[in-house]
Parts: C-alpha cells; structure tokens; sequence
C-alpha cells in the first residue's frame, strides 16, 4: 500500500461511519478497489437498569464516532494518506435504536432504547387490545413488520408515556425522534446549529411508521400509536448528498468539515449492499450482536408466510426505484459470547470462546438456546426464555461454549428454512459477514448444520463497506463503481459441509426440541414493575452456575474431582 501512495496511485477515498450495538469504527476505503486502508473502534457500554430494559447512553454514541474518526485520519496521515482525498462519508447504523432529543439545546432526552430491549411488551399489549382479533400483523400489509417489542413505534410510545421530559417536549415542539442514523446526521451536519434531521428509507421501515408501498410516513399508523409527524425525521433514498460535515477545524479530523454525508443504510441493508447482493434471489447472513438474513425480492415487496419480515433493502438515488429484501432476524448472536464473557466468566474473550469450545469439539448433547430477549424470526415470541438443557456430569464449561456457537447456527438453519420456503428456491450456498465470522469453528459449525457451502469475504465488515458504496456512488459525489466485477480488493473463503446429512438433521431436531421448552417462560406483563414469574426473575446464569456447582459437588463426593 505504501508503495501506491508513493506512486500516486491511490484513489479518491470514502469514509464509513459504522455504528452497532457492540462498538463504532471509522473505516476509511479506496474508492476503485474497496480495499481498506484503516479503521478504528471504540466499544460501547450497554445500560441494564431492569430485567429485560436495554439502554445507550446516544452521548457516548456520538462521542465515540468522534473518536474513530480522529484516530483514523491520525493513522492515515502516518501512512501519508492524504486525507483530504476522503470525498464522502456513509453511515450504517443498528436499527430500530430509539432516541429523542431536543432539537433547541441538542441534549438526548432520554438514554437511547435499544433495539433488543423489553420493556414494551405492556405498551404492545394494550396497543393490540385496540387491534380487531388483537392480531399482531394486522399492519403487515403496510409495513412488512408484526406488532412486537422490537420496533421503534412502541419505543417512542413508550418514551411520551412514561417519560415527563419527552412528553414536555413533544406538547411544546421541542423534540426530535430518530433512529441512530438521525441522531448521528443531526449532531454531525451542526446539531442545534442547522443539523440535518432526516432518515434513509431503509432505517424509516423500521418503526413501524412508514408505508413501504408509498415510501413515507403513514397518517394512519401515526394517529394509531399516536406519534405526531412533527417530530419525525424527513425520509429520504440511501445514497444522495443528505449535508456536510462540520468538525472542529482544531482536529486532525477537521480536514474532513465539509464532505458530504452522502450515504445512509441500515446495517443490515448496508451489508447486503456491501456483499454486492444487487440481483432477485441473493442473499447474506450477518452475524454480530444479533444474526440478520437477508434476501434480495426486487422491486416488488413480497410478504412472508413463514414469520420473516418485509422490508425495504436500498434506494440506490433519489430518482431510483426501491429494492425489497425478506428478513430473517435473530436478537442473540454475539451476544451470546460477550454474555458467556461478562456474565458467567466462560472466557475473557470471543477468542477464547473459539478456543475452548475447539478443545472439545462437540457439545456432549448439551443445547443452548439464548432467548434472553424472548424469540424472533420465525416464532414472534416475546414469552420464551433462555435454557441450557441436556447437562450430564461430563458437561463443562467448554462445552457449553460449544453449544453456545452451536445455537447462533441452529437460529441461522432456521430463519434460513423459513427463507427457503417463502422464496420457493433453497439457497445454494450462505454467503456470510460480521465480526463472528472471523470464528472458524463458528463457520464449520454452520456449514454443517446447513448443509450447504458458507462463503466469507476477506474483509467481513462488509456494513461499513455497503455505507462506503452508497455515499461514494451518490449523485454529486460519483467517486465509486457499484459493478461487482471492478472491486478488486474482495476475495472469498469457502467452507464446506463435512458432517452427513443424517447427523446435521439429527442435531437440529434435538435443538427444535429445546426451543418447545424455551417457550412459555414469561408468565405476566414483563419488565413493568409488576410481579413475574420466578423463572423470568431469576437470571439464566443462576440456573447454570446451580447447575455447574452441582456437578462439580456430584464429583467431588464420588472422589472423582
């Protein structure tokens, strides 16, 4: 690369602004060849301030994009990068996040509601006492979504309810709603000082306020969960120049006030784009704090039978017709590791993860299903509850680590089989990204389980890449090809199933058992303040660490510690 430079051969550059659940980097690309050429992160703290409630802190968000965007141009000028060369920059971002500020003082109002979090279930509840039949996909037809816990609708609700400074704001116009992505536009174009407050289409299908047929917000579902449009950001396509940045000139960073913000996606949408999944029928798996699937429909939106989700996959321009994806979601992916990490003391890292579960190779029929947010895709069900189940005095801690790779597999083959019905034609191969797909034994494990090839990119970021190809290609930018052929920079790993059929099938029928005795857990209005069952109160790590002791007890009686 050094030489390149040397040359003068490097490229116009895009920036990408890739913000998660887990952390945010800065990902700085070549523009001709998609090559990578530096990056930052920063993790993120995740708020627990009740069973089931999830929260960010949208302050800490937006200063560790500062942060990665410094530390970045400071790595590109050490490898004489040039970094006015950066034409735009694109965000991808976590969904369905919600966040209201005030648009006069720039503050959050409240702490960021995260995608996964549960303490909607009474605001879902009594929003579906109003529904005829108290049918949850009453608004499939227009959003593509069921009416559960996961969308920002309820969040948003949930916030003017019981929040005295949003509802404040909300009376007096003070408050702005948005996804991650509005939040970061907002604050990065000027804030309370002219900020852009807008959203890309493929964030906005995500509240369950917008109208996936007409692309904009819904009068009816506004008036039905009771949002006012005032405080809802203006939609617009993921690739088109949405404002500049402005960054204090006394940074490094500062060389980059004034490009362009020029491309929004959806981290899921963002990795499709990036996987170059631009034709009917393709599709990616993307395994970070949760698992996404996603598969390419076209320009028409196809409706699920099988409990996957419709929803808007890109908007290439503003003048470009939208294309539709089927989705598969799954809450609990990598997170399942940092959980094995942070709460039982497993492993001091995803690596480790890797490694001890390598040692055993093979769970010893033990099954993991981490429901710690109830179930998504294709179940919908908010009563379920994480188990560990087919414990035996030889199950320890590795193989649990096993399983626990095991189950972020067995949730994929199902959302996977959920897709191959809807669509009518089974996948051939699994094309795959995200940060867990770094694990190889996660990788093999998944082939197998599929029974069917897993092809990984080279560079698995591939949401930060998606963002990259729409703010490089927008209108006015135009520095980057969206034709697969010229990025030269991505190649693939392949990996092919090594078990039989007969034993895959075997597995996964056992697992499908496990997930029947997840269900039924939560037996009251959750995360209320209100009386639960003793199996929701009490945490899945309890029941394990009972049930570790009592091995470990069994055999130190016998005389075989």
């Amino acid at each position: 690369m050094a030489a390149a430079v040397q040359r003068g051969t490097m490229g116009p550059l895009v920036g990408a602004i890739d913000q998660g659940t887990s952390s945010s980097r800065f990902l700085v690309f070549n523009a001709n060849t998609a090559e990578l050429l530096s990056h930052h992160q920063v993790e993120l703290k995740q708020k627990f301030p009740k069973e089931g409630w999830v929260e960010q802190d949208a302050k800490e968000i937006l200063q560790s994009v500062y942060e990665c965007v410094e530390k970045t141009c400071e790595k590109l000028k050490q490898l004489n990068i040039d970094i006015n060369n950066i034409k735009g920059i694109g965000i991808s971002n976590q969904r369905e996040t919600t966040v209201v500020w005030d648009k006069t003082t720039g503050e959050p109002l409240y702490d960021a509601i995260v995608w996964l979090d549960l303490r909607t279930q009474s605001t879902v509840d009594k929003l579906l006492k109003k529904i005829p039949g108290h049918d949850k996909s009453f608004f499939k037809g227009k959003t593509g979504l069921p009416l559960t816990t996961y969308f920002s609708a309820v969040k948003v609700r949930w916030l003017m309810d019981n929040v005295e400074e949003v509802r404040q704001a909300v009376k007096e116009e003070r408050a702005l709603f948005g996804t991650i992505d509005s939040w970061l536009i907002w604050s990065l174009t000027g804030g309370k000082d002219g900020g852009v407050h807008c959203t890309d289409v493929t964030n906005a299908c995500r509240t369950m306020l917008f109208n996936i047929h007409t692309l904009d917000w819904d009068a009816e579902l506004c008036k039905f969960f009771g949002v006012p449009k005032g405080i809802l950001p203006e939609v617009r396509s993921s690739s088109e120049i949405y404002g500049p940045m402005k960054i204090s000139p006394s940074l490094i960073a500062g060389a980059l006030s004034g490009v362009p913000i020029s491309g929004c996606l959806g981290d899921q949408s963002a990795a499709l784009v990036g996987q170059m999944c631009f034709k009917t029928g393709q599709a990616k798996n993307t395994y970070g704090t949760g698992c996404f699937l996603l598969c390419n429909t076209g320009h028409k939106p196809a409706l699920s039978e099988h409990g996957l989700l419709t929803t808007v996959a890109y908007k290439m321009g503003r003048d470009q017709p939208a294309c539709y994806a089927l989705e598969g979601s799954v809450a609990i992916a990598g997170a399942v590791v940092r959980w094995l990490r942070d709460n039982l003391g497993i492993a001091n890292s995803s690596k480790e993860v890797e490694m001890i579960a390598a040692e055993v190779g093979s769970s010893h029929g033990c099954y993991f299903v981490p429901a710690f947010s109830g179930l998504y895709a294709p179940y919908w069900e908010p009563t379920a509850r994480g188990i560990i189940c087919g414990l035996t005095q030889f199950t320890n801690k590795k193989h649990i680590a096993y399983a626990a790779l095991e189950a972020v597999c067995f949730q994929a083959r199902e959302i996977l089989d959920a897709m191959n019905k809807d669509c009518g034609i089974p996948l051939s191969q699994l094309q795959v990204d995200g940060g867990m797909t770094n694990n190889k034994i996660l990788m093999q494990l998944q082939a197998d389980i599929l029974c069917i090839p897993v092809v990984k990119p080279s560079m698995p970021e591939t949401s930060a890449l998606g963002a990259a190809m729409a703010a490089g290609a927008a209108e006015g930018v135009g520095v980057w090809s969206l034709n697969p052929d010229d990025l030269t920079a991505v190649t693939c790993e392949r990996f092919e199933p090594q078990i039989s059929s007969e034993e895959s099938e075997s597995r996964y029928a056992k697992w499908k058992k496990a997930v029947r005795k997840s269900m039924g857990w939560e037996t009251s209005e959750p995360h209320t303040g209100g009386e639960t069952s003793i199996f929701c109160s009490l945490p899945l790590g309890f029941f394990v660490m009972s049930s570790l002791l009592m091995l470990i007890g069994a055999k130190y009686i016998s005389g075989k510690a």
